[in-house]
């Protein structure tokens, strides 16, 4: 078989051509032109991420004719032995195949001979932490204190399986998955050498669905190669990857957010009948509109995208569709996603999922301000209501009798709904009221109205229908133009003040009062207020009115010249 895999044709074979690995391939340089580099190292990191291959290149390097250099020549006659495998005293090991104490022993029995054809003896151990506890132990001392000649290199994709007393040992180096520029640049210089036409598009879609690893991604390609006749274009790749082009994911999107339910279902269809991975379009999908709701938020950051590029379509879906959409429709994705993991009908749970998305966000977004200003009144009414009810049941006597309670005139301390008028606490206050306080809360008084309809819709209902009426330092008279809503208001009280505090920046007390008794009780203390200055001092200097005074209060006392 003379044709050889792309992956394997163009395997690394000098640092630089590792790709998006330099703040590894940059530190073994330093430290092999040094002569400081260790006696053992952990390479980890994603699959066809360059650990085997910086391996190898390492082992050349340090066995190299031309020693020390940063870059193996391929020329000489240990690179070249190291590069076929016909040198000995580089060991490459599948530890998947060798996870035995024995197979370990034979390692620690052959490392104390000498290299018989290069100054160092390199083990290269992969898939490393699939040997057994055992043979971890068995490895650990001479992992630590092996001959100078000797080099482990140890390479995985789970570091966290290998146990702490062997990474310890080895200076370790997480090798992260390459991004999808340095992916296309790669295939770039590939395809530039091989002589082979691929389109822009199929070059982005393959470093996509590569997922950060250079060896999926030159598989990929080689397969796209394979199916495509002179050009490699964007649906030859969409073909042997089973991914969803974006025209499609726009269109769907875009379907379910104007509630084209007829729309999206018949898109799903159709890529269920080519073929597609239910599980691969849901993928997509929820990537798309992660991208989506990244460029929504950041446009700038365009080089962060994963699956989306930007163009003229998904620049106008990002116009159209806001951020709480997309943030709500993934996560209905994800967790179809979970869901179709264990069903045989995956394309139901997708096709609920879109019915979801497409239905449930629709009506929300459909509801007026009007609707909910409604809504919210009539949630209002039927507390009162209830309330209402509930006091009639406690007192089943006075309801009983509603010939004789309508005859019965109110006190003038009392209102209709048994509240009663703190006449003597609303007085104290309009001795010490001052304009300034007053209109500090004024100010303030619609700001607090919103921050309360935030905080408790009902008691928000309550107090609506009301103003300040006078404040001092320390307490705050609320005028109510209705009089039932005196007392609904003392069952929200805590509620209120702490609102009220808040926004004015000091504690209130709320004595409430009908709009009506209001205006008397405060034309009443406006009439005192103007009486003549001498009339006031004669009685504050008169003991015997002050003694009146003191014993029956202001309401009883009449003074009579």
């Amino acid at each position: 078989m003379s044709y050889q895999a792309l992956y394997r044709k163009w395997r690394p074979r000098v640092f630089a051509d590792v790709a998006g690995q330099s703040h590894i391939t940059r530190t073994l340089q330093n430290a092999i032109v040094q002569q400081k580099f260790s006696h053992a190292y952990l390479f980890s990191g994603p699959r066809g991420t360059g650990k085997t291959s910086a391996a190898k290149i390492f082992a050349k390097t340090i066995n190299c004719e031309h020693a020390p250099v940063k870059e193996p020549c391929n020329e000489c006659a240990s690179c070249r032995g190291i590069q076929d495998g016909s040198i000995s005293d580089i060991i490459e090991m599948d530890a998947a195949s060798n996870t035995s104490v024995d197979d370990i022993r034979e390692i620690r029995d052959k490392v104390k001979y000498a290299s018989s054809s290069v100054p160092y003896k390199v083990y290269i151990i992969d898939e490393v932490h699939m040997i057994s506890v055992s043979a971890f132990n068995a490895l650990l001392k001479t992992l630590e204190e092996p001959p100078n000649h000797v080099v482990f290199i140890l390479a995985t994709t789970e570091p966290h399986k290998i146990p702490l007393t062997i990474i310890s040992r080895c200076q370790r180096f997480d090798f992260k998955p390459i991004s999808n520029q340095a992916i296309v640049d790669r295939m770039k210089t590939i395809i530039d050498a091989e002589g082979i036409s691929v389109a822009q598009e199929a070059l982005d879609t393959v470093a996509l669905a590569a997922e950060g690893g250079m060896r999926d991604a030159l598989s990929i390609l080689d397969q796209a190669i394979s199916y495509s006749e002179d050009r490699v274009e964007l649906n030859d790749v969409l073909a042997v990857t089973g991914g969803v082009s974006q025209q499609i994911l726009t269109s769907i999107v875009q379907a379910m957010h104007d509630k084209d339910v007829q729309q999206a279902l018949q898109l799903l269809d159709e890529l269920i009948q080519r073929g597609k991975d239910p599980g691969r379009f849901v993928y997509d999908l929820i990537y798309f509109l992660r991208d989506l709701l990244l460029y929504k938020s950041a446009p700038s950051l365009e080089g962060i995208l994963e699956r989306a590029m930007i163009d003229d379509s998904f620049k106008h879906l990002a116009e159209s569709v806001p951020i709480d959409w997309i943030q709500d429709a993934i996560m209905q994705l994800n967790q179809c996603q979970q869901e179709i993991k264990w069903t045989n009908s995956p394309k139901v749970f997708i096709e609920i999922a879109i019915l979801s998305i497409t239905n449930q966000y629709g009506k929300s977004e459909e509801r007026s301000p009007a609707d909910s200003e409604a809504v919210i009144k009539l949630t209002h009414r039927l507390e009162q209501l209830e309330k209402e009810l509930k006091a009639l049941k406690e007192t089943p006597a006075a309801a009983s009798q509603p010939a004789r309670t309508e005859k019965r005139r109110p006190s003038p301390r009392q209102s209709k709904n048994s509240y009663k008028i703190p006449y003597e606490k609303i007085r104290y206050v309009l001795q010490e009221a001052e304009k300034p306080a007053l209109k500090q809360v004024q100010s303030e008084w619609a700001k607090f109205l919103s921050a309360l309809k935030a905080t408790s819709a009902p008691a928000h209902a309550t107090i609506q229908d009301s103003k300040p009426a006078a404040a001092s330092d320390q307490a705050l008279i609320v005028a109510f133009k209705y009089e039932i809503h005196c007392s609904l208001f003392l069952d929200n009280r805590e509620t209120v003040e702490s609102v009220l505090a808040k926004a004015v920046g000091k504690n209130l007390t709320i004595i409430p009062i009908p709009e009506n008794n209001w205006q008397e009780l405060r034309n009443e203390y406006v009439n005192k207020q103007e009486q003549p200055a001498n009339q006031q001092e004669s009685e504050q200097a008169d003991p015997f009115i002050e003694e009146a005074r003191k014993l029956v209060g202001d309401d009883l006392l009449e003074i009579h010249d």
